[in-house]
């Protein structure tokens, strides 16, 4: 259950952050003189850009994570972490300090020629338009606050799971090595006494070997 936990977290974090984007962050009351009053709904992929490509990174890091091992798992276990306290700070600076109306109008005037074209032309306004108003709606960042600090720990997980089988490694193999070399000291010099302690500290009785 250890083994899986770091991308467990991961997966968790990447369905947060799935979800979040696509639940309403701000609303905005917009003034049109062409076409009057209107209420329009940000929703979190386009408030932060950057969600859906940390998501993408998390979900690649929970499956790198399980297929490598050492430097590059400890690598990957730092992107990740890294990536998840990124992502977590737009949203975190919206829920303490709010909207800011110039960026919902910057966000609305771009939103009809941004990568999801289409999709975005019913929340576009022109550039005449003005912000009347915002609103903030907490659950959304606040889901990508806790997908973000889910990735972080899970690369953090990650990080340290790698660390200490590496350590569990060198230790087993140092431990191998100096096994092997006592076994050949016995062999080549059975009556020196450095070897006869060393064997003995080993637990080897020197005396089973002449």
């Amino acid at each position: 259950m250890k083994k899986l936990l770091p991308p467990l977290l991961l997966w968790a974090a990447v369905i947060a952050l799935l979800v979040s984007g696509r639940m309403v962050w701000v609303s905005a009351g917009i003034s049109d003189d062409k076409a009057g009053l209107r209420d329009v709904d940000l929703v979190g992929s386009l408030w932060s850009l950057e969600l859906s490509s940390v998501m993408l990174l998390v979900l690649c890091g929970s499956i790198a994570g399980m297929a490598l091992r050492g430097w590059a798992r400890r690598a990957v276990g730092v992107i990740v972490a890294l990536a998840g306290a990124g992502v977590a700070w737009r949203p975190l600076t919206l829920l303490l300090y709010g909207a800011n109306a110039q960026r919902v109008r910057d966000l609305l005037r771009n939103a009809g020629s941004s990568a999801e074209g289409s999709a975005q032309d019913s929340v576009s306004i022109p550039a005449w338009a003005e912000v009347t108003d915002v609103a903030v709606n907490s659950l959304g960042p606040v889901l990508a606050v806790a997908g973000g600090a889910l990735a972080v720990v899970g690369g953090v997980l990650s990080f340290m799971g790698a660390t200490s089988r590496a350590a569990a490694a060198n230790k087993y193999e140092t431990g191998a090595v100096r096994a092997a070399r006592l076994e050949q000291d016995l062999a080549d010099s059975p009556d020196s006494g450095r070897v006869m302690w060393d064997a003995l500290d080993a637990d080897i009785d020197p005396t089973d070997r002449r």
